[in-house]
């Protein structure tokens, strides 16, 4: 019932299973040993009907009319809801949803992932799946992909995708390509800024979509949409975005709130099923154009830039030409508002704190001496304070409430001895604000990322299952690595141009949804830098 990047993967299936349980635990698995606590055996556990939690009548009554989650999100609701009923608690069976348990103690957190298995089971987003399976099988053609499948089936997805998304050495072969798209972005801004102020105008946020969107776009299919200057007033490209907002919009309201829409198709039922068909048909269309220029190429009718990358497409149609499709329209529609997302919560972070600011300019002032001097792979090499900065602003203002599990082995959470197959929320983006389990948690310190800083030393997080932004282990984020890039490009780019600043408040900036959304004018100001 949530959050949803889209996943990782693992070699050859077959040999797979082995390589999988061993990627699955090779490198956190010290850290799980490290982190659990003395066990309590099942037999003495409390019985899960013991379980606090809230009753159905008390969910219900609350997201109706006048109830105290009346138009409160999903997360603000669990969030009074832990203050309620404590760090673990049942949420009920619902409209032919299955029960919950909401984890929101870490010392929780290292049995459920070392008790996952070998094929991490999340369930998917129930009416996306119906939408693949049931309602749109002619376009799905039994691949439904990443975020709707498990067992063997994702597994066999998961094993295809991983060579070409997360290898970091080749995510980073689409360096160019993001580069290209970012000096547009940039001219974007000193267009639109206001001349006098440099402040951006209120709907800035659309800009920032449309750069995430031509981004993705560009590494999935190698193509340009225009969605930054040249196409950017055309309806077609207005109402893919618009889209992908509904799409996250609904999801919300038939997912993750109550509604009935499994045993009475509802009006944002049928309103969601039309807003995928939209996206897919968007999507393919352009999947379809990017299929006829791969043709055209291996033909000798040469028509892709001198020196791009192969598109994430073209290097899947050579393993499974169903899955290459599919994962191609997954990531344009999963991939633009969590990165934009992020991406706007590390420039708060950023523009609020003018001192790490600085001290990151002269860390890419050393790599770009000149404003125009160029990006390659291996002066982005040595970028640690970049990185600590994008991960403390993921820290600061996360995107989502956590990730899903549903363990095949009954287990022991928190005293309490929890059914095999029942979902459990990993809600950790709840606490990475929580003083037991960050030091002065509301203050940015990408000092606390960097291994051997005498001064964010005493602020690192002691437990490393608080922060996990991308999932855990074999399912984790498969776009992890392409959003890396996309935020340290975009960050250099930005910070090496302006000084950026923001001089509004950022309180209740994101509204918590599936994916937190900004929910306040973006005014940044991006003044040139003369040196």
């Amino acid at each position: 019932m949530l959050t949803r990047c889209l996943k990782q993967y693992n070699e050859a299936f077959g040999l797979g299973a082995t390589f999988l349980r061993r990627y699955a635990t090779a490198l956190p698995q010290q850290q799980l040993n490290e982190t659990v606590s003395a066990p309590v055996h099942l037999e003495n556990a409390r019985p899960f009907k013991e379980l606090p939690g809230p009753s159905r009548y008390e969910i219900v009554r609350g997201f109706m009319l006048g109830g105290e989650f009346y138009k409160k999100t999903f997360t603000e609701a669990v969030m009074q809801l832990s203050e309620k009923y404590g760090t673990l608690f049942h949420f009920p069976a619902l409209f032919g949803k299955p029960e919950m348990v909401l984890a929101l103690n870490p010392a929780d957190y290292p049995t459920i992932f070392r008790k996952e298995g070998v094929w991490p089971d999340r369930r998917p987003l129930d009416s996306f799946a119906y939408h693949r399976e049931v309602h749109r099988p002619d376009i799905f053609q039994g691949i439904h992909g990443l975020m709707t499948t498990s067992g063997e089936d994702w597994a066999k997805i998961r094993t295809a995708t991983n060579p070409v998304l997360m290898q970091p050495r080749n995510a980073r072969l689409y360096l160019n390509t993001i580069l290209e798209i970012n000096d547009e972005f940039l001219e974007r801004i000193r267009h639109i800024r206001d001349p006098v102020t440099n402040e951006m105008p209120d709907d800035f946020h659309d800009d920032l979509n449309r750069l995430t969107l031509e981004g993705i776009v560009g590494v999935a299919l190698n193509t340009r949409l225009g969605m930054i200057h040249k196409n950017r007033d055309s309806p077609e490209c207005k109402q893919l975005l618009q889209s992908i907002r509904d799409f996250f919009d609904l999801s919300e309201d038939l997912e993750v709130k109550p509604s009935i829409w499994k045993i009475v198709k509802t009006p944002k039922f049928y309103k969601l099923m039309k807003t995928l068909d939209l996206l897919a048909d968007l999507c393919n269309k352009y999947i379809d154009e990017a299929l006829k220029q791969i043709e055209m190429d291996r033909d000798g009718k040469f028509t892709s830039e001198v020196g791009k990358e192969n598109s994430v497409l073209e290097k899947l149609l050579r393993i499974d030409r169903r899955i290459a499709v599919v994962m191609a329209l997954d990531m344009m529609m999963a991939g633009v508002d969590t990165t934009s997302s992020t991406l706007t919560g590390i420039l708060f972070c950023i523009a609020k704190n003018p001192d790490k600011q600085q001290k990151l300019f002269e860390e890419l002032k050393n790599i770009l001496p000149n404003k125009d001097s160029r990006l390659t792979i291996e002066n982005m090499q040595n970028l640690p304070y970049l990185r600590a900065c994008i991960k403390e602003g993921i820290r600061y203002h996360p995107i989502i409430l956590g990730t899903l599990r549903s363990l095949p082995t009954d287990v022991v959470l928190s005293g309490y001895r929890i059914p095999a197959g029942i979902d459990i929320m990993i809600s950790s983006n709840l606490l990475l604000r929580n003083e037991e389990f960050v030091k002065e948690p509301n203050k940015f310190v990408p000092e606390r990322w960097l291994r051997n800083d005498t001064e964010g030393k005493k602020y690192h997080i002691d437990n490393p299952f608080v922060y996990l932004p991308f999932g855990f282990g074999p399912r984790s984020c498969v776009g992890k690595r392409i959003v890396d890039l996309e935020l340290e490009i975009t960050l250099t780019r930005l910070v090496r141009n302006f000084v950026i600043e923001f001089n509004y408040s950022t309180e209740n900036a994101f509204i918590p949804k599936l994916v937190s959304q900004p929910c306040i004018p973006l005014k940044f100001k991006f003044e040139e830098r003369n040196e």
